[in-house]
C-alpha cells in the first residue's frame, strides 16, 4: 500500500513568488544611493583655488590675509666684514733672575698692574757687594802702581835727554806703564760687573702690564737658567686683536687703506651681542696662508677699561665702507624663492604685488635695496608666507610699526667671511 503524501500545489506557490521579488529590489536601492550622493555634491559650494566663490548665488568673496607692513626709507648702511679673532698682548715677558742667589723679597701682588721699572723681587745682594768691594780694592792698588810707573817713565825721559840713562831703561818704563794701564782697565771692568750684579739683585718689571701668578716663593734659590722664572708680566694697555679674513675680501680692505683711510674695528664678546671695545686696523700680514686661503690682520685697542683680556676669543667687525642715502627695508620683508629675491609691495587698493629686488649690505635689522623699490613704498614684513601676487590684504590698525631709519651698526656683506 503506498502511503506517500504529495505536497499541495497551493502551499508551494507563495514560496516561489517571494525569492524573485527580493532580487528585483536591489537595483532600486542602489539607484536611490546614487541619487542622494548626486544631490549632496550638487548642493556643495565650489571654490576654485586662489579665487573667490559665489555661495548660494551671492556676490563673489575673496580670502583676505592680515599682514604687518613697514615703509622703505633712505638711510646709511655700513659695510663691514666679520671674523673671529684672538686678543693678543703686545708684550708677554717671563721675568727671570739674571744672577744666582736666594730670593729675599717679593714686592708684588698677583694680578697687580705694574709700571716699567717697578720692583718685583729682591735677590740677596751681600755676595755681590763683597765682590764689588774686593775689585774696588784691586782697582785702587793697580791705579797706584800705574801712577808710580808713569812718574818713573817721566824721570827716565828727562834723563835720556841728559844722556844719563839708556834707551832700554826708557822703553822698559814705557812698557810697564802700558801694562799697568791694562791692569787698571781689567779691574775697572770687574768693578762694573759687580755693580751690574747688584743692579740685577733688584728684579724690576721690563714693561707696563699685569702680573700673573708667582712661580717661586721667598727663600728659593734662583738662577738665570730657571725656565719658569719668577712671574709673567703681560702688557694689556694697549692691546691688539689678531683675526683672519678670506683672501677674496682682501681687495675690499686694501683699497681704502691705499687711499689713506683709517678703518675702524669693533670687538664683541663670544655671543656677538655685547660690544667690548673699539679700535683701528693696524696692519695686514705680508702673505696669504695657502692652507686656509686667509690672511691675518692686526687691530689695535686702547683697552683702558681692561675689557679685552689676553688670549680671549672675540667677534670682530671691520668697517670697510658706508652706503650713504640708500633705500632700506627691514630684513624680515625680504623673501627668497623661485622668483629670486623679492618683497611684497602693498598697493593702494589693499592688494600686494611681487617685486624683485637687488640687495646689498645689512645693518641693525635693515637691508639696503639697490634696485626694485623706492622710498616710501610699503612692504609686507609679517604674514608674507601665505601671500601671492595680487592677493588681497588687510593691515590691522593696532599693528606695531616696523618703521625706523637705518643707522650705522654692525653690518655684513654677502661675501664677508668669519
Amino acid at each position: 500500500m503506498d502511503t506517500r503524501i504529495e505536497p499541495s500545489p497551493a502551499s508551494d506557490a507563495p514560496i516561489q513568488s517571494k525569492r524573485p521579488r527580493r532580487r528585483r529590489a536591489w537595483p532600486w536601492f542602489l539607484l536611490l544611493v546614487v541619487a542622494v550622493a548626486a544631490l549632496v555634491v550638487w548642493r556643495q559650494p565650489w571654490k576654485p583655488a586662489g579665487a573667490g566663490y559665489r555661495p548660494h548665488g551671492g556676490p563673489s568673496v575673496q580670502s583676505v590675509q592680515s599682514v604687518g607692513t613697514a615703509t622703505a626709507a633712505k638711510g646709511d648702511i655700513p659695510v663691514t666684514l666679520t671674523s673671529l679673532g684672538t686678543v693678543t698682548s703686545l708684550a708677554t715677558v717671563t721675568v727671570k733672575s739674571q744672577i744666582s742667589g736666594y730670593l729675599t723679597e717679593i714686592n708684588f701682588r698677583e694680578g697687580q698692574t705694574v709700571k716699567k721699572g717697578d720692583l718685583l723681587a729682591q735677590v740677596d745682594p751681600r755676595p755681590y757687594q763683597a765682590a764689588l768691594n774686593q775689585y774696588e780694592g784691586q782697582l785702587e792698588r793697580d791705579q797706584a802702581l800705574l801712577d808710580n810707573a808713569r812718574l818713573d817713565l817721566q824721570r827716565y825721559q828727562r834723563l835720556i835727554k841728559q844722556d844719563s840713562t839708556s834707551g832700554q831703561t826708557v822703553d822698559t818704563a814705557a812698557a810697564t806703564v802700558r801694562q799697568d794701564e791694562g791692569t787698571v782697565r781689567l779691574d775697572q771692568a770687574q768693578v762694573d760687573t759687580q755693580k751690574l750684579n747688584l743692579t740685577y739683585c733688584r728684579i724690576v718689571s721690563p714693561v707696563d702690564g699685569r702680573v700673573g701668578l708667582r712661580q717661586v716663593d721667598i727663600g728659593n734659590y734662583v738662577t738665570a737658567s730657571d725656565t719658569d722664572g719668577i712671574v709673567i708680566v703681560t702688557q694689556t694697555t694697549p692691546i691688539s686683536v689678531v683675526f683672519t679674513l678670506p683672501e677674496d675680501s682682501l681687495r675690499q680692505v686694501m683699497k681704502p687703506l691705499q687711499s689713506g683711510a683709517h678703518l675702524s674695528v669693533t670687538a664683541y664678546d663670544r655671543t656677538g651681542t655685547e660690544k667690548l671695545a673699539e679700535g683701528a686696523l693696524e696692519t695686514i700680514d705680508n702673505q696669504i696662508d695657502t692652507t686656509t686661503g686667509t690672511v691675518k690682520l692686526r687691530a689695535m685697542f686702547d683697552n683702558a677699561n681692561g675689557s679685552l683680556f689676553p688670549n680671549q676669543f672675540v667677534n670682530v667687525t671691520l668697517l670697510v665702507d658706508t652706503l650713504h642715502d640708500v633705500v632700506t627695508v627691514p630684513t624680515a620683508a625680504v623673501q627668497t624663492g623661485t622668483p629670486g629675491t623679492f618683497v611684497y609691495r602693498v598697493n593702494a587698493d589693499d592688494t600686494v604685488s611681487l617685486r624683485k629686488i637687488s640687495t646689498g649690505a645689512s645693518a641693525d635689522g635693515r637691508v639696503a635695496v639697490l634696485s626694485g623699490l623706492a622710498a616710501s613704498d610699503q612692504v609686507v614684513v609679517d604674514g608674507a608666507d601665505h601671500l601671492s601676487d595680487g592677493a588681497k590684504v588687510s593691515i590691522p590698525a593696532a599693528a606695531p610699526s616696523h618703521e625706523k631709519s637705518a643707522k650705522p651698526a654692525t653690518a655684513t656683506t654677502p661675501d664677508a667671511g668669519r
